[in-house]
């Protein structure tokens, strides 16, 4: 009986470490998010616009979250934000290829090709990051993503060094005020951020790493096409 007593004292005390844990990082999540967003008011240029992949459809098209980030991103390009843009995303597959469907959208849409560098191991939100600063060089970034992911992005970025703020990009390219599943994808990034965290106090290189990239040598040397 006093086993079984001191197994259930254990399981408790882990749950409420996990509970602590999960509470302590979602919190230091929000606030950064709120903390941390980029405003054409503070007058800095960044080293560099960093979109984050979010999927594209089976005809080879941006996702409705993908155009509402590039979209975001055409605009800190006009306000100059930064001089380059870096579209990072999942390319690990020949028949999937969110860079280039990323680099083309802004490129028709008046950004110089030379201007674009595609990051095509941007397998995560962590790799994404990771790679902007140990592959591109960045030291300063705009990142991209929509308002319930910035806490992660910024959380990972901080955690690596970066000078980094926060453009939450609106929704734009539907007639809709969420995205359909868009509980699910917020309670799924509270999740996503007690992972990311650990990847923070450990720093492990990302899925692929490969050769540096200046940004000052032009967006077409990534060009694979």
């Amino acid at each position: 009986m006093k086993k079984k007593k001191k197994v259930m004292m254990l399981f408790l005390i882990l749950i409420a470490l996990a509970l602590i844990y999960y509470i302590s990082v979602n919190v230091g999540a929000e606030v950064l998010a709120k903390s941390a967003v980029y405003s054409s008011e503070d007058g800095e240029c960044y080293d560099a616009i960093l979109v984050l992949g979010a999927g594209i459809r089976g005809d080879g098209s941006p996702s409705n979250m993908l155009e509402d980030r590039l979209l975001a991103a055409l605009e800190l390009f006009r306000e100059n934000a930064a001089p380059a843009v870096i579209v990072s995303g999942d390319h690990g597959r020949v028949e999937y290829d969110e860079v280039n469907v990323m680099k083309d959208y802004l490129v028709k849409h008046g950004v110089p090709s030379d201007c674009v560098y595609m990051d095509h191991a941007g397998f995560s939100t962590y790799d994404s990051l990771y790679r902007a600063k140990a592959v591109f060089g960045a030291e300063s970034l705009v990142i991209v993503t929509q308002a319930y992911h910035t806490g992660r992005a910024l959380m990972i970025g901080v955690h690596l060094d970066l000078d980094c703020k926060a453009a939450p990009a609106p929704i734009l390219s539907a007639s809709v005020e969420s995205y359909p599943m868009q509980p699910w994808y917020s309670f799924r990034e509270t999740l996503a951020r007690c992972k990311d965290y650990v990847f923070c106090l450990f720093k492990p290189n990302p899925t692929y790493l490969g050769d540096p990239i200046s940004l000052l040598e032009g967006g077409d040397v990534t060009n694979d096409k």
